[in-house]
């Protein structure tokens, strides 16, 4: 029975750590900092893509200014 739990243990271990052996970024300065912008850029992209759909992209209408979000 303890060796079934040893097993079961050390198979959890090597699980966990399988992801860490493959790099995500290339070794290559220029290939990488390339990798960086784009990833990042994506992310900017979606969190900008989050605010137009719960709609805080526009100013607030609760203020006491007369603003207008769009184009005048």
């Amino acid at each position: 029975m303890k060796k079934y739990i040893l097993l079961g243990l050390l198979g959890m271990l090597l699980i966990g750590s399988t992801g860490c052996i493959i790099p995500a970024y290339s070794g290559d300065p220029a290939t990488r900092t390339e990798q960086l912008y784009n990833t990042s850029e994506d992310l900017r992209q979606a969190r900008d893509c989050w605010d137009r759909f719960w709609m805080i992209d526009q100013p607030s209408h609760m203020t006491p200014y007369r603003t207008h979000g769009g184009i005048t």
